[in-house]
Formats: C-alpha cells, structure tokens, sequence
C-alpha cells in the first residue's frame, strides 16, 4: 500500500498546486518568449501559454522527501543527496526563465554562464556521492572517483541540455520522461527509498501531463526541464546503474545529437541536414501535425530504450 501513497499524494498536489500557479501566471501575464527563429506557427499559437509550470515540481519535491522518509525510515541523508541535485538543476533553470520574463525575450542566461552554473553544482554533488555512497557503471562495479566524477560531469551536462532542447512540443518531454521512469521501475533493481523517489518522479510527471498535454496549458520551462533532467541522473547514480542513462535518455540524446550535427553541418560544411533543429521542428517544417510528432516519437523512445537497456543487459550479463 505504501506506493499507492506515493503516487496518490504526489499526483494529487502537483494537480492542485499546478491548477492555481497557472491562474497566478496568467494573472501575472508570465507566458513563453518564442524564438524568432522558431518556427512561426509557435508565435500564434504557443505565445500565450504561461511558462514555468516546473516551478511547482520544487514544492511537491519538499513534500516528497519527508513521505518517502516517513515509509523508508534512516535513509534522510541519502534522500537529500538523492534530490539535491534535481533541486539544484531546477534553481539554475529558474534563473534563466527569471531572465527571459524579466527581459521579455527567449533568451536567458548566456550559454556559457549557464554551463558554468551546471559544473558547479554537478561537481561537488558528484564527488560527495562518489565518496559516501560510490558510484556504480553497472551494479557490482564501481568506479573510482577519479574517474566517476568527470563521468558523471560529461553526463550530466549532456542531459541537462538534452532535457531542456527536447522541451519543445506539447507534451513530449514530460511524456518521454514517464517512459524513462517506467523504464527505471521495470529494469533497475531498487531499494526502497530510491525505488519510492522513482515512483514520485513517475507520478509527477504523469500529473503534470495532466496540464501539458495539447494543447497545453502550461509549459514546464527551463525550471521543469531541468528539475526532471537532474531526476534522471540522480536516480541512475542512487540506482547503482550509471550506464542506465543511455537507454533511458534514448531520445533526448537523439534530439541533443541532431542540434549537434546541425550547428556542425552549418559551421563547418555551410548547409543543413535538418530543416530546423532540434529535430521534432524538423519533423513540423515537413508538415507533421504536433500530436503526431509526439505520439511518434514516445514510440520511439521507447522502442529504443526497451532494446538499448536489453543490450546493455546482455553485455554486463555475459
């Protein structure tokens, strides 16, 4: 009964705090700056959606701790370790979307100053953890912590930023991490406190789809995209199995290889592979509608992370 709880309570605030912080930023005229080199149908129709619906993953987070502390008893120390870091990554978020608001514009931190801020945090974070609770590629092999830390700094940079540009559409990041974390519950074997802070994380996505899903009520913004993006690895790191963000980031390492390919294709061979990057706008500039690039590429996401995670199985297995 105890995951029934969980799921109950989480689902159950994030729907009724989302309900009211949308009303407030709508009262507060708090909506997305979009990009002039977006695509132009989004200035019509996404330009009065407020942003920053991961504002409240932050609160719902803070109750969670102490629920899952309260069925899981002398385990508080790695909880807070094991949520600092989504907590941390959405603070770094929600300054870049202070910015966009208070500026008026649909761009915030500097990239640079933002990758600064993702070391900070990600590096003594990963240390701390490397130290008191180890670091495993795979359970049963841990890496030292020479090395484990600048793994997880490559990692976690790469998905924070994966996270953030596959944010994109109604629905589709918040859809794809339901599937990862389906994914973690299935394949991973968990403890009980990370086994219940997979479960929360589950839930709140799935309640903040309630909201997000097209057309969309509210966007999670960079707040939200980094709180889940942070969940992803904290929960690979405190799942013993830090190889397990490959198939369970599959698609958002998809979209953050296609901005990739195409800046290097602009700036080192003058031409485009993609019409627009990331590549669900791609997919819009061919005429895709937008439900159909989602529902497709949840698809996607999960084919792909049900064969990579089997693979990965049958390596480490062997």
């Amino acid at each position: 009964m105890k995951f029934v709880v969980v799921i109950a309570v989480v689902m159950a605030l994030e729907i009724w705090l989302q309900e009211r912080w949308i009303g407030k930023l709508h009262q507060w005229r708090v909506t997305l700056i979009q990009k002039a080199y977006g695509p132009r149908n989004h200035i019509a129709t996404k330009s009065s959606t407020p942003s920053m619906g991961g504002v409240v993953f932050i609160p719902v987070a803070l109750v969670t701790i102490p629920l899952i502390g309260g069925l899981s008893l002398d385990v508080w120390s790695e909880l807070g370790a094991l949520w600092l870091l989504p907590l941390g990554a959405a603070a770094i978020g929600f300054a870049d979307d202070w910015i966009k608001f208070r500026m008026k514009s649909s761009e915030g931190f500097a990239s640079i100053y933002k990758l600064v801020a993702q070391i900070v945090l990600v590096i003594p974070w990963a240390y701390w953890t490397s130290v008191y609770h180890g670091i495993s590629l795979w359970p049963g092999i841990e890496l030292p912590v020479w090395l484990a830390v600048p793994v997880i700094m490559f990692l976690s940079i790469g998905v924070l930023n994966a996270v953030n540009v596959t944010d994109g559409l109604d629905g589709l990041a918040a859809g794809a991490c339901i599937l990862s974390l389906l994914g973690a519950l299935i394949w991973l074997p968990l403890d009980d406190p990370i086994f219940y802070s997979v479960l929360a994380g589950l839930a709140l996505c799935t309640a903040f789809l309630w909201h997000n899903a097209h057309p969309a009520k509210i966007f999670m913004g960079d707040v939200g995209s980094h709180f889940l993006a942070g969940m992803l690895i904290s929960f690979c790191v405190y799942g013993d199995c830090l190889i397990a963000l490959l198939p369970l980031g599959f698609l958002f390492g998809l979209e953050i290889a296609s901005v990739a390919i195409q800046l290097v294709a602009i700036h080192g061979y003058k031409r485009k592979v993609f019409l627009m990057s990331p590549m669900h706008h791609h997919f819009e500039l061919l005429g895709w509608s937008e439900t159909q690039i989602v529902a497709r590429f949840w698809i996607i996401h999960g084919v792909g992370l049900t064969l990579l995670a089997t693979v990965i199985t049958w390596i480490f297995s062997e």
